[in-house]
């Protein structure tokens, strides 16, 4: 079966088409090993990349797993796979991808929760950072789906709880649109790609996203609660440190979104309330829902425990940080590494102009920071260069911003 976008023309300069249902129509979900085997076979004897997208539940669950799983390939069409029902077990899709290129747009966001389920490309094409290597301001896939091919797709169901069964009708359509024109993006952001000499550029890109270690959990995840900054007594952290614990082990044991559990708000207001009891706690805003004050006693007791802390317990106003501190206090501290950052980032935003790139595609802007605050002691091209090689930087970045940095890191201050 040939995929009726399988030639794209790029934009008409007209009216985009809406695209409100897929060409072949929403293919029933997968959700059984008979159904999926057949979905495997079809995929394995069809041609060309596969196109890849999940649904999640991120602010209604806990975890991050897919609870949907598109993907459509020329002569197979859109397959729809419910991983929930199927138990996490799609051993006959591993195989049927196996060696096969994936296109996947904003790779990064999807691959942890694919390689929950033991799917993982050996070779990517990310739409999205194609768009960004390409100079496009606008890289959501609507956006360059309207852009490159001249259609309008209907979105609106991105957030949902995809969690929810079964899933409503309208939301396996905004599901199938999402992988429906994916190859042809791939195919015209190629072509772009390739008049631009970027092509080489974007496949390194894209390898790095694919080799890239999954992320680790934070060491202090709690210091990321929203409102934070308003504290800056150590006891008032521990506070926030003890609600936030009790919050995340809620959470995680009802598989739901910790905000959904205890907003970040509650937890800010609590401790800059410093209740006496739990009558006083339910006297604050949302402690006077019926749920929170179930809960009541869950969160007084945190708030308890982080006061009978010693001192010695209690957490640092700043978090330990090894990397360089922020670029706004480095005029203070080291004048000359401020010096050398306003001359690096002058030169990179500078490049980056010259071949329509974001600057934070051309380099990685903690590397910029780490290599001004301590530079190599080879400040030459070639000393830089391995700096930035040994930093992270793929080798079409190290080969056109290792001089521009080399003759920054010598700048003076004023």
């Amino acid at each position: 079966m040939e995929a009726p976008y399988a030639d794209p023309t790029g934009p008409t300069g007209s009216e985009p088409v809406p695209l409100t249902e897929p060409a072949e129509g929403v293919p029933p979900v997968v959700a059984d090993q008979a159904a999926l085997r057949r979905a495997a076979a079809a995929l394995a004897a069809a041609d060309g990349p596969v196109a890849v997208d999940t649904e999640r539940a991120s602010g209604y669950r806990y975890s991050q797993r897919a609870y949907l799983v598109q993907l459509r390939r020329d002569g197979a069409g859109t397959v729809l796979v419910d991983p929930v029902a199927l138990g996490g077990r799609l051993e006959p899709l591993v195989e049927a991808l196996a060696d096969t290129e994936w296109v996947l747009h904003a790779a990064s966001q999807d691959l942890p929760c694919l390689a929950e389920l033991d799917l993982r490309p050996t070779t990517l094409f990310d739409t999205e950072l194609a768009g960004r290597l390409a100079g496009f301001d606008r890289v959501a896939l609507g956006a360059l789906v309207e852009r490159m091919l001249g259609y309008r797709l209907e979105k609106g169901h991105g957030a949902a709880d995809w969690s929810r069964r079964p899933l409503p009708a309208d939301w396996l359509t905004y599901a199938a649109l999402d992988v429906e024109l994916l190859i042809p993006l791939r195919q015209s952001l190629e072509e772009e790609l390739s008049a631009q000499g970027k092509l080489g550029w974007a496949l390194q890109e894209f390898e790095a996203v694919r080799t890239a270690p999954l992320p680790q959990p934070r060491s202090e995840p709690w210091r990321r609660t929203s409102g934070i900054h308003r504290l800056r007594n150590p006891r008032q952290l521990a506070a926030v440190r003890a609600l936030w614990e009790a919050r995340d082990s809620i959470a995680r044991e009802r598989d739901i979104a910790p905000g959904r559990v205890l907003p970040d708000s509650a937890i800010v207001d609590a401790v800059v309330a410093s209740p006496e009891g739990i009558a006083e706690l339910l006297k604050l805003p949302v402690y006077r829902g019926r749920a929170q004050r179930r809960l009541a006693g869950v969160w007084m007791g945190a708030l308890e425990r982080a006061r009978r802390l010693a001192r010695r317990e209690l957490p640092e106003v700043s978090p330990a940080n090894d990397g360089p501190p922020p670029p706004n206090r480095w005029a203070d501290r080291d004048p000359v590494a401020a010096a050398r950052l306003t001359a690096a980032r002058a030169a990179l935003s500078e490049l980056a102009t010259e071949h329509r790139l974001p600057v934070e595609n051309l380099l990685s802007p903690d590397l910029v920071r780490r290599t001004c605050w301590q530079p190599p002691e080879d400040t030459s091209a070639t000393g830089v260069a391995e700096t930035l090689g040994a930093g992270g930087a793929r080798r079409w970045q190290v080969e056109l911003t290792a001089e521009r940095l080399s003759e920054a890191l010598r700048a003076e201050p004023a």
